[in-house]
């Protein structure tokens, strides 16, 4: 394409079909699209840093809440490893193609020819630049449909894999390939108002390990954790 951009109007009807929205403020989505390589050789063009910082913050919140949401078991670990995945730049390259955006970057000469327009940096961007433009021409909703759309079966097979599920169903999950089994016993102790909990994983009457937690679900999933590291760290 040689660093060219089709007419907004057309990059936002090719967009419409992968987002199932048409994005109608022009300026914004040339901008979205615009490489800085390219704003520099052309001046009055506008770079899409700007609303990249943006696009970052608003695919993080809503991919943060649909987890919150879909995984309300999880715990803030889990959440975490599974957000980390789904927002890394493999995966927003991934949707950049889904979408067809190498096919509509303004890229200046010399990224053109270092093959820019197949750069997973750019792509990613892009792609947060985007959702920024979404944001600001429609609102979070609508930003929300679109990430839903894209980003849930990313989330469902991340949630999938041994870092996304909660400690103690892979330590089941272990232990059953193994034909065992696992039990905890609790203790509790302190005063009511600061209560302490002491969850003890046993499995085929030997003891795996001890966690500690403020409420029982967490010290269970404490030692759960505790015991998968011990697991790993068998040779």
């Amino acid at each position: 394409m040689s660093g060219t951009l089709p007419e907004p109007r057309d990059a936002a009807e090719f967009l419409e079909d992968a987002l199932d929205y048409r994005i109608g403020n022009e300026v914004l989505l040339a901008t979205a699209l615009t490489h800085g390589s390219y704003a520099s050789e052309h001046p009055g063009a506008t770079d899409y840093q700007r609303l990249e910082f943006l696009g970052d913050a608003v695919l993080e919140v809503t991919v943060t809440r649909y987890i919150y949401e879909q995984f309300p078991e999880a715990t803030e670990g889990e959440m975490t490893l599974i957000r980390a995945g789904v927002v890394a730049e493999p995966a927003l390259a991934s949707v950049a193609r889904e979408w067809g955006v190498p096919g509509l970057v303004r890229l200046g000469r010399g990224e053109e020819i270092t093959g820019g327009r197949d750069k997973n940096s750019i792509l990613s961007d892009i792609v947060e630049s985007l959702l920024a433009a979404v944001y600001l021409d429609a609102g979070i909703e609508t930003v929300e449909q679109i990430v839903h759309r894209h980003w849930a079966p990313m989330i469902a097979e991340r949630a999938g894999t041994p870092g996304g599920r909660d400690h103690k169903t892979r330590l089941q999950e272990l232990l059953v390939a193994d034909g065992r089994d696992v039990e905890y016993t609790v203790t509790e102790t302190g005063p009511q108002h600061a209560r302490q909990f002491t969850a003890t994983a046993r499995s085929s009457g030997g003891d795996l390990a001890t966690g500690t937690g403020t409420s029982k679900k967490r010290a269970e999933q404490d030692a759960a954790r505790l015991a998968l590291e011990g697991f790993a760290g068998t040779p």
